[in-house]
């Protein structure tokens, strides 16, 4: 049963989501595709990054709880939780926009997005021999200067509020798999690559690593989405623009 851990994670993390994604009043079910489309692209740099990681001793995985099934170093279910859990969140952002008034955090997006780049910078300058930090600092600067100037969102204030709900689900899945609960981890650092601070088991890296994770599926996902809700809009215009007389 321990060689089921990893995968277990994996289940427990999206399948609450996965059905309510059927309920009538969320039909999020209609936008699989969109996030299947976004989860994919934004997973090609994270995997490369964490393919990496492993072969240089960055990390490295307890196969004690994975099946042994592995991919490109990785094991199999380390390729799932690029899909899982930016599914969850996803998700849980998705939720929250549609029952919530959140543009009161719009405000914050300024803010947050010139606090997250200072810190980032400061942190890759400060520990530029630390592989874990530096390239999640560097990662983290790129995508909010993007979001924030290039694409130019909105939500970037919401999107922190809706990461900072989902901080209980982060302690539960990152949790357990660098120890919490269990004998050893599943995922194992190098000392000499991280900024040996934790929040309880998980190293800080990880948290950063999961916001930067976080607003590329969803902007990714705002994206591919855009198209298929546009084209019930165009179908009604056309409509509304058709001769009382045509059927």
């Amino acid at each position: 049963m321990t060689s089921f851990t990893y995968l277990l994670v994996n289940f427990l993390t999206i399948i609450i989501c996965f059905v309510a994604s059927f309920d009538r009043r969320l039909r999020f079910d209609r936008h699989f595709g969109a996030y299947l489309k976004a989860a994919t692209v934004a997973a090609i740099p994270f995997i490369a990054w964490d393919v990496w990681f492993t072969k240089h001793g960055v990390w490295w995985f307890n196969h004690t709880y994975t099946l042994g099934l592995d991919l490109a170093g990785l094991p199999i279910e380390e390729w799932l939780f690029f899909f899982c859990i930016p599914f969850s969140c996803v998700f849980t952002f998705y939720c929250l926009e549609k029952f919530f008034d959140l543009s009161w955090a719009d405000r914050f997006g300024g803010f947050l997005s010139g606090l997250a780049v200072a810190v980032c910078l400061v942190i890759a300058v400060r520990f530029p021999e630390k592989m874990y930090p530096l390239v999640t600092a560097l990662s983290t600067i790129a995508v909010v200067l993007y979001l924030r100037f290039v694409a130019k969102v909105k939500w970037i204030g919401r999107a922190s509020f809706a990461f900072l709900v989902l901080m209980p689900g982060f302690f539960f899945t990152n949790g357990i798999l660098t120890g919490t609960g269990l004998a050893s981890p599943v995922v194992n650092y190098n000392p000499a690559q991280i900024l040996n601070i934790r929040l309880l088991t998980i190293p800080i890296e990880d948290s950063v690593y999961g916001y930067t994770q976080f607003l590329l599926v969803v902007y990714l996902f705002r994206k591919f989405q855009k198209p298929a809700a546009e084209a019930p809009l165009r179908r009604q215009a056309a409509t509304a623009k058709q001769p009382a007389y045509e059927s």
